[in-house]
């Protein structure tokens, strides 16, 4: 996916939801402030007549609903649809694991819905950060590209970098961080199907509301060679293992524990980039106790988030890099990352592993070590 841009015009929205009472709420929390409501549906069907008629540029989709479900529309006539999709969904065992394959089918973001909705507080966090993702994804048009016509790899001249004292090297071995926001799901889910099941320890922030990271991690962990689970604090960072910040109040953090080990900590703190979990303060954690083996890659998400911890990482000799324009859903972060000089490269979806694996083994300089000599379970 890839991303184009339109005049900031009011964001013309389209909510689709059973919900008599809670089309009402959504469209007195959302209308104003440069949205506009356009259309308002209560099933799928009607939903294709307003799209037939009207110019819209973004649709709210509920999941749950009677007759044709919002995840079949989502795969089915939403499948090539350069609109982007705000799934709002229940925090329910189900309706998260629900969200994560409509994350997984090309959703832009999920939001969990607010429970109460007739009576709920229009101006609560939640509300405003809805309409903040709204006006911003409200003038992204996104549009598939063939992953076999990406660009090369781009590289950019080294700078001089600051090296670790050798106090903080890890003599346990690299660790590798990722970084993403919308589109994310997808994109991690490609970069962790080809980890092999020795490979580094691996640190995640995916931008994510509360209630969903579990159910993410879990299908992930079924999907992967490698064992992904969300992180809980104290988790000892292994080999093969690859821990999911938790969404919430808490930022995660990697603690050094002494001969070479490593645990993450979730720390209370304010918003870093508008984001809690944060990638900033992740890869501030790995530039100063992990570097100079620290591998770390900011993929597609609107915003800044990992720009100035990638630049950390680079700075104390850590190996940086950023998805490429062409292979982004949105090109926010890996953009900033680059801009700012915290990617040494830029590197299309498909090559992320291959490019993270291959960096760590020449860096390690083994005899005939490359990426494949990360073995694969059988």
């Amino acid at each position: 996916m890839a991303t184009t841009f339109r005049a900031k015009t009011p964001v013309r929205v389209l909510i689709v939801d059973d919900s008599n009472l809670f089309r009402a709420f959504l469209k007195r929390a959302i209308s104003g402030n440069n949205i506009e409501i356009v259309g308002s549906a209560a099933n799928t069907r009607e939903a294709r007549k307003i799209l037939a008629s009207e110019d819209v540029d973004l649709i709210t989709l509920d999941l749950e609903m009677p007759g044709e479900d919002g995840l079949s529309f989502l795969r089915g006539s939403l499948a090539n649809c350069p609109i982007p999709v705000i799934v709002l969904s229940g925090i329910t065992q189900q309706g998260a694991k629900t969200a994560i394959e409509a994350l997984q089918a090309g959703a832009a973001e999920v939001f969990a819905k607010p429970r109460g909705a007739v009576a709920a507080d229009i101006e609560s966090d939640e509300i405003r950060q809805l309409r903040q993702t709204i006006r911003s994804l409200g003038v992204v048009r996104m549009r598939r590209r063939s992953r076999d016509a990406a660009p090369a790899m781009a590289e950019r001249p080294s700078k001089p970098v600051t090296p670790a004292p050798a106090a903080r090297v890890s003599p346990a071995g690299w660790i590798i961080g990722i970084g993403a926001s919308t589109g994310g799901v997808q994109a991690i889910q490609e970069v962790l199907k080809d980890m092999p099941a020795n490979c580094p320890p691996i640190l995640i922030v995916q931008h994510m509301p509360v209630g969903f990271t579990a159910a993410f991690a879990k299908r992930l962990n079924g999907l992967c060679d490698i064992e992904v689970r969300e992180a809980q604090d104290g988790d000892l960072v292994q080999r093969g293992v690859a821990l999911i910040a938790p969404a919430g109040d808490h930022h995660m953090v990697l603690s050094p524990q002494g001969a070479g080990q490593f645990r993450v900590r979730l720390q209370a703190g304010d918003r870093v980039c508008y984001s809690r979990p944060a990638v900033d303060v992740l890869f501030n954690s790995l530039a100063r106790y992990a570097a100079p083996r620290v591998a770390a890659v900011v993929l597609t998400g609107m915003g800044a988030d990992g720009a100035e911890g990638s630049v950390a990482i680079r700075h104390a000799g850590g190996k940086t890099f950023a998805q490429d324009e062409a292979t982004s859903q949105i090109y926010g972060m890996p953009a900033r990352t680059w801009e700012t000089g915290g990617a040494i490269a830029r590197v299309p979806l498909g090559s992320v592993t291959e490019t993270l694996l291959a960096t760590i083994a020449q860096a390690i300089s083994e005899p005939r070590m490359t990426h494949r000599g990360f073995r694969r379970s059988s």
